[in-house]
């Protein structure tokens, strides 16, 4: 039976970058994160090995969705399963591809409630990591990973430590004293200018109560 896969990688070690483009009206910016999304050959902290040709077939077949009309969307910080949920989605994967071992990839910031705070919180200059979600199966001796799928990449908090699991941005601003007010500032933010500038204001006021 294959297992439930998740790999964390930092801004750093995955060499982040955030990318602003003109959308198609000519109206406004996209946002982008660039970099490395999951890496190959190498034992990492869950003393996991993804052998590169098992990177590479599934760097292929999320290209091979994403050619077909497929979106492959991705979530603030990882659920329990391999579920999409769509309240807490914050971005679309529209490429990845090998560069030596490792699967690099590039994902837009969505205007859903849950981008609208990764944005606000990468405009205001918090590092935030990825980290990709899949299955396969786990040799018990070597660690070496087989029959590997990536389901999506989600965006996740930067660790303070090499091995340490990031923060869950969702329930972290949950649990912060104006969490609530900001998300629920969030929903309406599409629709109102004004609403968009004060959202700022309380997501910048979060980032510095959560230390990210």
């Amino acid at each position: 039976m294959a297992l439930y896969l998740k790999e964390n990688l930092t801004f750093d070690h995955a060499k982040i970058e955030v990318l602003f483009e003109d959308n198609r009206e000519g109206t406004g910016k996209n946002l982008y994160m660039k970099g490395i999304f999951i890496e190959g050959g190498v034992k990492n902290a869950n003393e996991r090995v993804y052998p590169v040709n098992e990177i590479g077939k599934a760097v292929s077949a999320i290209n091979e969705q994403i050619k077909g009309g497929y979106s492959v969307l991705g979530e603030v910080d990882h659920p329990d399963d391999l579920k999409i949920n769509l309240d807490r989605v914050s971005h679309m994967i529209e490429q990845m591809w090998m560069d030596g071992p490792a699967g690099h990839g590039k994902l837009k910031i969505l205007p859903t409630p849950m981008g609208q705070l990764v944005r606000t919180m990468l405009e205001s200059g918090v590092k935030l990591g990825v980290s990709s979600r899949g299955s396969g199966n786990v040799n018990e001796g070597t660690g070496h990973v087989s029959d590997f799928e990536i389901v999506t990449v989600d965006i996740v908090a930067q660790p303070s430590a090499p091995h340490a699991y990031p923060t869950a941005i969702y329930e972290g601003l949950l649990n912060m004293r104006h969490g609530h007010k900001a998300l629920d500032i969030a929903r309406d933010v599409q629709d109102d200018k004004k609403v968009q500038k004060y959202l700022k204001e309380q997501v910048t006021r979060l980032i510095r109560d959560l230390k990210l």
